[in-house]
């Protein structure tokens, strides 16, 4: 029994900050497309923080909830030091044509997934540290929920970055190419959750997530003392 509530906290604590990190990325999406003329994303209901209109299935839910309880029960039997939590949402769709500037606004449009992320890894910080303040120490729950909420937002920053379409790295790059480069490189998306697939099972991103997202998450700890 104590083992299956342990279980049930660890979701609530993990799955909080996940499903608010993914809906506000996707809603960034949808805002930012709107402030540029393309209101596809807001006709379609998905400029809200309501995460079930943002969520995927196979990416918010299915995977997720099955990643958990395989890391989980492999942290339990000491195979790996802790149960690990990841996922995504249903992309906002978005509407190029309707914008002034196609190419330039569609890079502010993907670039702002990645910063409310960064926005949101400051919250969580900032929600830390104003805890901490009225209470002067905060219950492991809270440490945890608060530390996974900067983690995550990094992380998913961080991989969101990856100049591989369809992610937004790779719809930012794309927008710098010349014209030739950017047609030939769009070519690539066919294959870019491949990409993503082999690179994630090889764990090729280990090394990217020490140089970025470790320092980054010492950096913000060390800044609002949490």
């Amino acid at each position: 029994m104590a083992r299956m509530e342990s279980f049930l906290v660890n979701i609530i604590l993990f799955g909080v900050p996940l499903v608010l990190a993914v809906t506000l990325h996707e809603a960034a999406h949808g805002y930012t497309a709107r402030k540029f003329g393309d209101r596809t994303a807001e006709m379609l209901g998905r400029i809200t923080l309501n995460p079930i209109k943002h969520v995927d299935p196979v990416g918010t839910v299915l995977f997720p909830l099955g990643l958990y309880v395989m890391t989980y029960f492999m942290s339990s039997a000491g195979m790996i030091a802790f149960p690990f939590l990841f996922g995504w949402a249903k992309p906002v769709p978005v509407q190029p044509r309707n914008f002034k500037d196609p190419v330039r606004n569609m890079r502010w449009v993907s670039a702002a997934g990645p910063l409310s992320n960064l926005a949101m890894a400051l919250a969580w910080a900032i929600i830390g540290k104003l805890l901490l303040l009225s209470f002067g120490s905060l219950n492991s729950f809270m440490v945890g929920m608060v530390l996974f909420g900067i983690w995550i937002n990094l992380l998913l920053m961080v991989f969101n970055l990856l100049p591989i379409l369809p992610l937004d790295g790779g719809r930012i790059l794309y927008s710098f190419l010349p014209w030739k480069w950017a047609m030939t490189y769009s070519q690539t998306e066919r294959y870019g959750l491949i990409i993503v697939v082999i690179l994630l099972v090889a764990g090729a991103l280990g090394p990217l997530i020490k140089m970025l997202v470790v320092p980054g998450f010492g950096l913000i700890r060390g800044l609002f003392g949490i």
